[in-house]
Formats: structure tokens, C-alpha cells, sequence
């Protein structure tokens, strides 16, 4: 590919007021429309004085600009360009929303919460983004999985209220987030809480576990089983009862303290299962690609140390992997075989979950490390504001768009269901238009011969198709 004409003659002037950047957000925003989304901000926030007026479309305004590829403040004023002004109207200014932001407090912050947790019904009930029944009742695939971990976003400079260093030594703020995804959908985003930077990963975990158990119990038919997956961050009374008494079974990572050391030497020496790996997994201890693997399990009592009616009876699936010894490099041989051990605590029916389906399904619990990328590649790459609450509302909008760009892309089908936030961007958001009125209708003249047309063809249809009844 090359330029039909020199650089030299080639002549810029950006004078045309009919164009726009980003075509896409004009079916995005009609499905958050009928998803509620500007009704829910009105009726749940109570931003005091004139900064919090007109919630609903600034927060609109928030998530429209984190759509099309804002990462800070000033990035919104993408939305004030070109022909913008006669596709939306109230687009407020970047200094508008940021005074917007810094007058929430966290009780603000919950509200917004509430409304993406309403929302995402919303958008459920528009696009198939969890499908009722992955597999028939009773097998692994009829599961959904609620999985929580979290994340830390750097930050710079020491003006960002509660930034800290983590567990990985980076100095930023905590994003605890929780998702929910069935065999055969992506994640969406159900709970998420931004926390000082340098808090321990269960600290606040009961709560969102809590919360997002109800959120899942909102999109998914009534009975529907769900997993809680998380890591030995989590492994506490707290947040497995927590998903307990949401409903859900529970499969998380335990740390090899003496008592479980005890547990794994108690498996028979024949209990051990050989599995395959589907594809070599890097072991950062040996430096090496693993591909065999052994599984077995034993009954297990967790919190032994809390009263009984606190303990929860379970199975410990243990998966062993070979020690490779990486200091051997003269390839000698060992006597006998040594091995590491990764262990798990689940609650699920073994009459479903075998040994080797519950290692496996575990295991799964690593895509939750995609979305934090997601996030990171798109709205999260910044916390704007050095007002901690102002940067706790600004996670949630974040994720309003993350939920929001998920629905649109599975309605548009076309291999995108399942697509990352940037790629959606690129092939239905940021689409060039012109701006046609005739008759008191508007026309957008979009790029011929572009590639997506018919997933964007589909959103627009289904955005412009008569709405739904929004969940309360």
C-alpha cells in the first residue's frame, strides 16, 4: 500500500461540520437508551449541588466517550467534533464531567453501582449475552461461572489519593472485579470495587461477592447453578460463605499450608490420574513448558479453626506437575520422581464434577486475566482524577462500556461476540460518517466496502427495533 500522491501535494483542512469519527455510537447509544441507561442515572444518583445535575447524561456522556476510546477527562471531548452535535445533543465538556466526578462520594459510588447492575439487565434482556442454558441440566456446560480477582492500575505522581504498591510491587490503586461468562459467552463485568492500592486482595471480597451472587441471580433463569472460581488471595471463610449463601459452589485455590501438605500426602499412591494438557503451560519456577500432569482429590473439612457451623465440608483436587529440577542442566536423571503441587477446594457434586473435569474447569479461572487486560487496553488505562472516589466512579463507568461494547458486539455477531473492547472499537465504533439531512431525516453516509457492514447493518436494526421493559 502506498499514498496515491506525494505528501507534498496533498492538501489537509479540517473544515467539513457533517463529518464524525465515530458512527458506531449512534446505535451503541440507542441501545443504552432502551437498556435504561440514562433513566437509571436519574432515579439512583443524588449528586448534590449543580455538578450532579442532569446525572443521566453525564453519565452518558462518561460512557459514550469510553466507548470511543477515551482513557482520561480530556479525551472526551472526541464527542464535540464534526457533525457530533447533530447526531447527540447535551455532550457535555471534559471540565463538566470531571467536576461531575469529584463531587461523588462513596455512597455515590454505590448508586452508580446499582445502576450498572441494572443496566446489565437492561442489556440482557437486548442482547443473548448470557444464554439460559449453555448444556443440559445437570452437566458441566449447563454451569455458569462467577469468577473475582484483582488488579492493579499504575498510577504516577503523588497526587492520586490511595495510591500504594501492591503485591506486584507496582505503585497504583486496586481494582477488585468479579465476572460472569457460560460455556459458550464472554464475560461481563457484575461486581467491581476500586480499593486502596496497597490492601490485601480479600479485603472488601464478602461484599461484591455478595453483590455480584444477586447480579447473577438477576440475568440467569431461576435454579440456574453457578461456580465461584477465585485464587488463594480468597481462600477465607468470609468470601466462600459469602458465595455460599448466594447460591453458588465454590472452587478455590488454597495455599499449601502444613494441614493440606498433610491432606496430599493421605492421597494413595494409585489415586493419581494422568491428564493432558491441551496446550504446554509455562512453568516460571522450572523455566519450562509443562504438558503432563497428574489430578486426584480427598475429602476435605476448610476452617477447621472456626466453629463448626462455620466449616464447610469439600473435596481438595490436587493437580501434581513434574519437577523438572532447572538447576540439572546436564540432563542426569533423577532416582525418583519429585513433583509440585497445585491444589484447589471445591464444594461441586463429583457426580459432575469428576477429578479431572473440576481441575479443568478451575483452570479456566485464568481468563478473568483477559478482561483486566481489556479494561487496561481501553477506559482503565487512567484513573483521571487524584479524588479517589472521583477515579471509584470513573471504574464503574468503565465498566458500564465494557458491558455495554459487549452486548453491541453480540448482537453484531459476525465472530465479535467474543472479541476484545479495542477490536469491537475498530470495526463498529469508530466508522466515519457524513451527515445527510433530507425530509427532517437524518442519513449517515458510511465507507463503502467496509468490511463489517453487515454487524453494524445488525446493531442498527436491533437499536432502532422497539424497546423492551427495563428491570427496575
Amino acid at each position: 500500500m502506498k499514498l496515491s500522491h506525494s505528501v507534498q501535494a496533498t492538501r489537509v483542512v479540517f473544515d467539513d461540520p457533517n463529518l464524525v469519527s465515530s458512527a458506531g455510537l449512534v446505535p451503541i447509544m440507542a441501545l443504552a437508551e432502551t437498556a435504561g441507561l440514562r433513566d437509571l442515572a436519574d432515579q439512583h444518583l443524588s449528586v448534590p449541588s449543580d455538578k450532579g445535575a442532569n446525572a443521566g447524561l453525564k453519565v452518558a456522556s462518561l460512557i459514550a466517550g469510553m466507548v470511543a476510546g477515551a482513557d482520561s477527562i480530556d479525551d472526551m471531548a472526541l464527542l464535540r467534533h464534526g457533525g457530533m452535535g447533530r447526531l447527540f445533543s447535551a455532550a457535555y465538556a471534559p471540565s463538566t464531567l470531571g467536576s461531575f466526578l469529584r463531587s461523588f462520594t462513596f455512597g455515590h459510588v454505590r448508586q452508580l453501582d446499582a445502576v450498572a447492575s441494572r443496566f446489565l439487565a437492561g442489556l440482557a434482556a437486548r442482547a443473548p449475552l448470557l444464554p439460559a442454558v449453555a448444556g443440559p441440566a445437570g452437566t458441566v456446560a449447563g454451569w455458569a461461572v462467577l469468577d473475582v480477582d484483582d488488579t492493579v492500575v499504575e498510577v504516577h505522581g503523588y497526587a492520586k489519593q490511595g495510591a500504594g504498591f501492591g503485591y506486584n510491587r507496582i505503585r497504583g490503586l486496586n481494582a477488585l472485579i468479579a465476572t460472569l461468562a457460560t460455556a459458550t459467552s464472554a464475560p461481563v463485568i457484575v461486581a467491581q470495587r476500586l480499593r486502596r492500592g496497597s490492601t490485601s486482595s480479600p479485603r472488601g471480597a464478602k461484599r461484591l461477592v455478595a453483590d455480584a451472587a444477586r447480579t447473577a441471580s438477576r440475568l440467569l433463569p431461576a435454579g440456574a447453578p453457578v461456580l465461584l472460581r477465585a485464587d488463594s488471595a480468597f481462600y477465607g471463610r468470609p468470601t466462600v460463605g459469602a458465595a455460599l449463601a448466594g447460591g453458588a459452589q465454590v472452587s478455590v485455590t488454597v495455599r499449601l499450608d502444613p494441614r493440606v501438605r498433610t491432606a496430599i500426602t493421605s492421597i494413595p499412591a494409585d489415586a493419581w490420574t494422568p491428564i493432558q494438557y491441551p496446550h504446554p503451560v509455562w512453568e516460571e519456577a522450572s523455566g519450562e513448558w509443562i504438558s503432563r500432569a497428574e489430578v486426584a482429590e480427598t475429602r476435605f473439612t476448610a476452617f477447621t479453626s472456626k466453629p463448626k457451623a462455620e466449616q464447610v465440608n469439600g473435596r481438595l483436587v490436587v493437580r501434581r506437575i513434574p519437577d523438572l529440577n532447572p538447576a540439572n542442566k546436564a540432563g542426569q536423571g533423577t532416582l525418583f520422581d519429585t513433583w509440585r503441587f497445585h491444589a484447589f477446594f471445591t464444594t461441586t457434586d463429583p457426580d459432575v464434577f469428576d477429578t479431572v473435569t473440576a481441575d479443568k474447569t478451575h483452570r479456566g479461572h485464568a481468563v478473568i486475566e483477559q478482561v483486566h487486560a481489556d479494561l487496561k487496553n481501553s477506559a482503565l488505562a487512567h484513573l483521571p482524577s487524584g479524588v479517589f472516589t472521583a477515579n471509584a466512579a470513573w471504574l464503574v463507568c468503565a465498566v458500564i462500556a465494557f458491558n455495554l461494547t459487549r452486548a453491541a458486539a453480540t448482537i453484531a455477531g459476525t465472530g465479535l461476540a467474543k472479541a476484545t473492547s479495542p477490536t469491537v472499537r475498530r470495526k463498529l465504533v469508530t466508522v466515519p460518517a457524513r451527515i445527510a439531512h433530507s425530509a427532517r431525516r437524518i442519513t449517515l453516509h458510511l465507507p463503502t466496502s467496509w468490511p463489517w457492514h453487515a454487524g453494524w447493518t445488525r446493531l442498527f436494526n436491533n437499536a432502532a427495533s422497539p424497546p423492551t421493559t427495563v428491570p427496575a
